[in-house]
């Protein structure tokens, strides 16, 4: 078997999906690649990742999984699907056949049984899949990016990029991709606890060759949907990206995903500067203190000498709190630019989503911390496609 088998884990149940995570780990020939935690999820990942196997509980919430296995079965034939259940009865086998499952196997299992239902499941339909015919014409696709940005680190960049995102995938169920380019010292694959197998450094060494597919490959998928391209794992592997490699990532994932995220480094770097002209939205990201309102503003003159206008560059105040001598009012008239959103101080959620690896509009979804970036994807969701009329930061150096 030369490629290994790809499989997304259906289950409600988190310690459920890390157990059969950590059976299925021993087994070099699978490879997990995404998790859904109700049937809806699940049809959403199946149509994005499009992956050989999934293991599908048959009792979730949302959509169960037999309703599941049926929109799954219709939208994406090549998948195999196999049901879990704690039930045994004949009954709940006929049904998951009848959706379209090929296999079907009762909890609790062994790591054994479940790797050889898999690799019997895969073997037996590995000529059906050979012989569907996938559409061969691609959806257009009407993109938008988003660039989070901040002259000042710790002000929560990161943080509001990786909620962003998720926030994005699971209210649109719209394919969306997180590019981090904090080339220095990012950690979007940390906030979102997915795997490094590429980063963006292994990308530009076939950055001539680059096309929609070979970037799928560069790309892990975290159990929102969300695509992850992850920066360097080493800082000195930074001076090897430049802008235009950074140009050509944006203008190929722009051809699959509907909502582009980028978390740009605090500077205005080259790399930095090509993200910020390609974007539709800027989100300046600034906290309450004389030190950040300071650099917010240095980094606002340097963007009006650049020509980005005020509909593009928003001003997003985190950790926003007037309890420490500085008003809204004071804050907007030092920086001469009116605040677009406040994001509550809440560490506790904040700092427990991090340090867990699970973004907090997804644990924490009642917290007004995550309502506030519920509000931010639902404005970039229904604002209108902002159209720079200026040159780029290329263009004007180059003089063309």
């Amino acid at each position: 078997m030369n490629q290994r088998i790809k499989v997304i884990i259906a289950d409600d149940v988190r310690e459920t999906r890390e157990n059969i995570k950590t059976l299925l780990s021993f087994d070099e020939r699978i490879e997990i690649v995404g998790e859904a935690e109700n049937g809806e999820d699940a049809v959403f990942l199946a149509r994005e990742v499009r992956p050989d196997i999934i293991l599908m509980d048959i009792n979730m919430p949302v959509t169960d999984g037999i309703k599941a296995t049926e929109e799954i079965t219709l939208e994406v034939p090549e998948t195999t699907i196999i049901i879990m259940s704690v039930q045994a009865e004949q009954e709940y086998l006929r049904k998951a056949m009848t959706a379209g499952a090929r296999d079907y196997i009762v909890k609790p299992f062994t790591g054994e049984e479940i790797i050889d239902t898999i690799i019997k499941a895969y073997n037996l339909d590995s000529k059906r899949k050979q012989k569907i015919i996938l559409p061969t014409e691609r959806e257009e696709i009407k993109s938008k990016i988003i660039s989070v940005f901040s002259t000042k680190g710790g002000v929560g960049k990161t943080t509001i990029a990786t909620n962003l995102a998720v926030t994005l995938a699971r209210q649109t169920k719209k394919r969306v991709a997180l590019l981090d380019l904090d080339l220095l010292f990012g950690d979007v694959a940390i906030h979102l606890n997915v795997s490094i197998k590429s980063t963006i450094s292994e990308l530009i060494k076939e950055i001539h060759i680059l096309d929609q597919e070979l970037m799928d490959e560069y790309m892990a998928t975290h159990f929102s949907g969300v695509r992850v391209l992850p920066a360097p794992v080493k800082p000195e592997y930074a001076e090897y990206v430049t802008g235009r490699h950074v140009e050509k990532i944006i203008k190929t994932l722009k051809e699959s995903y509907h909502y582009i995220v980028i978390d740009t480094a605090q500077n205005f770097s080259e790399t930095t500067l090509a993200a910020l002209d390609a974007s539709d939205v800027i989100l300046f990201v600034s906290t309450m203190d004389l030190p950040t309102i300071k650099n917010v503003k240095a980094g606002l003159e340097v963007m009006e000498s650049l020509r980005y206008s005020d509909s593009k560059v928003k001003i997003v105040l985190n950790k926003a709190s007037e309890q420490f001598g500085i008003s809204y009012k004071d804050f907007e008239s030092t920086i001469k630019n009116n605040i677009w959103i406040n994001i509550p101080e809440d560490n506790f959620t904040v700092i427990n989503s991090v340090n867990k690896g699970f973004p907090f509009v997804v644990t924490r979804a009642e917290a007004r911390v995550s309502k506030s970036i519920y509000d931010i994807g639902d404005r970039i969701i229904h604002e209108k496609k902002h159209v720079e009329n200026s040159k780029s930061f290329f263009q004007k150096i180059l003089g063309f």
